[in-house]
Formats: C-alpha cells, sequence, structure tokens
C-alpha cells in the first residue's frame, strides 16, 4: 500500500525530529509498504494545502499521530479536516499519545477511520486494512524495532535544531535509549508501566551512523529518563567516551551522583533536563514524585560542579500549591539558572490519561475528555485550579514569578555578552566572530 505520514507544524523555525514517526514509517517499510512522509514542519504549509496534495497524488492510508495538548488537538482537526475535504479519500488512521488516551473519543471528533493505541510499530498493519481501535501489547525487546527511517526525512533541516551550548558547527539528532519510565507522576500521561532498554551496541550503532551519514555531532537522548541507574549511565557513557560527541538527556536528581555525573561529562554530556516539579516536600509527595527538596537542592549543585547545565523543569498549581511555593520555586530557578536555557513556570494540566485528570474528575473540576479541551485553551493558562487561590490571583501570581525568570535570564545574557566584549577589546581576542 501507499501510506502517507503527516508531520504536522507546530509553529517552531526547527521542529524537533519526529522520532515516533520515523519508528513507524521503518515499520511500514519493513511490512513491505510504499512509504512517504508530508512535511509540513518544514515548509509550514497552510492545512488547506494538504487536500491539494492527496487530490493530486493517490495514497491508500494517511495518518497522524500527536500529543494531547491545546494546540495539536486544534491542530489535528484542522488537519482532519482537510483529509475529508479530498476527492479520494484515504484510510484515516490516528496515532500518538493524544488519541491513545481516548480512542473513542478521537476517532469520533477527527472522523478517522482506526485509532492505534500506544506503541504502533506492530499494530499499525492492522490499523492499515480494518477500522476500529487497535491496540498491542508493549514491545518487549526493542531492539526488534527497525532504526528509524532516517532517510525518509529532510536531515539537513531536523540536524539545525539549537540545543543548550551548541555553536553554529553542531550539527544534533534525538536517539532513543529506551522506552517507559519506572516512575509513576500523577499528572503524567503515559500509559505503558516499566521501563525497556536498548542494548547499548544498538544505541552505538545508530549514532556512528548518524555521524557518518549526516555530520551529526551532538545527540539528544530523548528517552524520558536516560539516568535510570548508575550501571546503565555508565555503560552509555564508556560507549560513548571514544565517539567525542555532545549529548544531553532527561534525568532525576535522586539517581545522579558526583562520581556519575563526571563521567558524564568526560563523555560529552552538555545538559541534564530535570523534572523537578516543585520545591515543596508535601507538593512533591502528592505529586508521586519520589523526590525531595533536599535531593534537589545537592542534585543540582552536584551537576554545576562538574560543568553540565541542569535544566530547571517546576510547575506551578498542583493540589497544595500556593503562593509561597510558587515563591520557593521561582528563588530556586533563580539561584542556580547559569543562562544555558530560558525558563519559566508552567500551570500544572490534568491532561487525559494521567492520574491526576481522574482525580479532577473525582472532585468534579472535569466531566471528561470534551470537557477537558473546552477548558484547556493554553499550555501557560490555567486549565484546571486544584488551588485555593481564584483564577485571577493565580495567574497574576504566576506573572510575578515569571517576569523574575526572564529578567533574571536576559541579565545572565547581558552579562555573558559584555565578558565576549572586554575578552574582544582588553585581550585582543582575534578568535570573536561578532555578536551573532
Amino acid at each position: 500500500m501507499k501510506i502517507l505520514l503527516i508531520v504536522y507544524d507546530n509553529g517552531s523555525y526547527i521542529h524537533y525530529f519526529p522520532i515516533g514517526t520515523s519508528y513507524i514509517a521503518a515499520a511500514l517499510q519493513r511490512a513491505g509498504h510504499d512509504v512517504c512522509i508530508y512535511n509540513q514542519d518544514v515548509v509550514h504549509s497552510p492545512d488547506s494545502l494538504l487536500t491539494t496534495h492527496l487530490n493530486r497524488y493517490y495514497y491508500d492510508v494517511v495518518g497522524l499521530g500527536f500529543v494531547g495538548n491545546y494546540y495539536t488537538y486544534k491542530k489535528a482537526q484542522s488537519i482532519a479536516e482537510a483529509i475529508h475535504k479530498s476527492v479520494a479519500r484515504p484510510h484515516f488512521i490516528l496515532g500518538g499519545h493524544g488519541p491513545s488516551a481516548d480512542p473513542e473519543y478521537f476517532r469520533n471528533k477527527l472522523g478517522a477511520d482506526s485509532v492505534v493505541v500506544g506503541e504502533g510499530e506492530f499494530s499499525v498493519t492492522g490499523a492499515i486494512n480494518h477500522r476500529g481501535v487497535f491496540s498491542s501489547p508493549l514491545i518487549k525487546d526493542i531492539d526488534s524495532i527497525p532504526h528509524p527511517a532516517y532517510h525518509l526525512f529532510p536531515m539537513e533541516h531536523y540536524r539545525l535544531r539549537q540545543l543548550p551550548h551548541s555553536t553554529p558547527a553542531d550539527f544534533s539528532m534525538s536517539v532513543l535509549t529506551s522506552r517507559g519510565c519506572i516512575h509513576k507522576c500523577n499528572f503524567c500521561y503515559r500509559m505503558d508501566e516499566g521501563l525497556r532498554v536498548r542494548s547499548i551496541d544498538a544505541v552505538l550503532w545508530e549514532i556512528i551512523y548518524l555521524r557518518d551519514s549526516y555530520g551529526i555531532n551532538y545527540i539528544d537522548f530523548a528517552d524520558e529518563l536516560t539516568t535510570v541507574t548508575d550501571k546503565r549511565t555508565t555503560e552509555l557513557c564508556e560507549a560513548l567516551l571514544p565517539l567525542k560527541i555532545k549529548w544531553m538527556c532527561n534525568g532525576r536528581l535522586d539517581r545522579v551522583s558526583p562520581k556519575i555525573l563526571a563521567l558524564m561529562k568526560r563523555s560529552g554530556c552538555q545538559f541534564i533536563n530535570y523534572g523537578i516539579e516543585a520545591m515543596d516536600d508535601e507538593v512533591l509527595k502528592t505529586m508521586n514524585k519520589k523526590l525531595t527538596v533536599d535531593q534537589i537542592h545537592r542534585g543540582i549543585e552536584a551537576t554545576l560542579a562538574v560543568g553540565i547545565s541542569p535544566g530547571f523543569n517546576i510547575i506551578f498549581g498542583h493540589i497544595g500549591d500556593t503562593k509561597e511555593t510558587l515563591q520557593k520555586g521561582m528563588e530556586f530557578i533563580l539561584k542556580y539558572d547559569d543562562g544555558a536555557q530560558r525558563r519559566t513556570m508552567l500551570p500544572v494540566t490534568p491532561y487525559p490519561g494521567s492520574e491526576l485528570f481522574k482525580e479532577a474528575i473525582r472532585r468534579g473540576l472535569l466531566k471528561d475528555t470534551e470537557d477537558f479541551y473546552k477548558k484547556h485553551k493554553n499550555s501557560d493558562l490555567l486549565t484546571v485550579n486544584f488551588t485555593d487561590l481564584t483564577d485571577e490571583e493565580f495567574h497574576m501570581f504566576l506573572l510575578d514569578a515569571n517576569t523574575a525568570l526572564l529578567q533574571n535570564h536576559y541579565q545572565i545574557q547581558l552579562e555573558q555578552a559584555v565578558e565576549q566584549a572586554k575578552d574582544l577589546y582588553l585581550n585582543k581576542n582575534a578568535s570573536f566572530r561578532g555578536f551573532r
């Protein structure tokens, strides 16, 4: 069959590489199908042009995967409308975290023929030929999944995405070393249980392929949690040492130590994105975060001490949050921010599929998935208020906190630029290439 997979435009200048779509494409190709990619994200074309494309070229199947936030929900509706307007409308399949949380709702809302729930590499073949909802058991051996079909995508575009501490000479790409997570934070809408890891050899092969084929020298490990155990992190770092590449990952502050961090730094780690979420022990406990404020402080200080930049993810508005807990989060970021990445605090959002979504329904704050999307207008605005603050107070306090964070970030940028100027003129640094 001839299959078109859509990569939607999210408005970014350089879109994050669509790694999920690339895995699905590889699985479909291995099954013998002719796969094409519609890169709306690269050309930033209007959704109406998709109708023109479908009228011009014949496809048996069209597939769209997306997560469940406000933007992709609206985008999916617009893309679905464009598909339905085509003269020879293909069999329409949905997938991804968004539809997986409530497949029948999304199937009816978007008029899709099929919905693939969870990991789609194996179950998507059933969805191609039949209508309905298709799910399969978790793929235990994820080394059995073919490598992403990088050759189908405009890699010259995606490799330009800038990561923390990138230089103009760096080319980056996303790679998965695992799927899943061993933790169960109540705001997370991941539906699969446990963690499954790829072999180090498979990961290394893929990185070398990317380096040799596309000049990639900066890897973004896009796992939910890369630093799962000291043994696993050590094996990965030791494999990366000879490659002399840059890399970043997602980590937890209770799973890093000065020894492991030093090894990560030596193997090229530039940045660890940490899910901190709150700076209050009671709120962390309610989140089921399995993390303490003390662990957060010690982990961040150890990370900075070895020369790795930390990413600060803090949300506000969870059960138990107050103006005071917001203040703690703001002060924490102000204390440790090294300017590697601009960060603000976001309202907590109870996405369908999460335990927090179920709690919102129990409390009468939400009715169902449809009600969620009526209220979820923007990820930076309140969707459901779990606090004792009024909505107006909530947004005003968040404005004050994020104003302070933004001012601090740009002050750091200013100070760094001034230091560059001093180095240029006082030390006659001839390698300086301008304030670009």
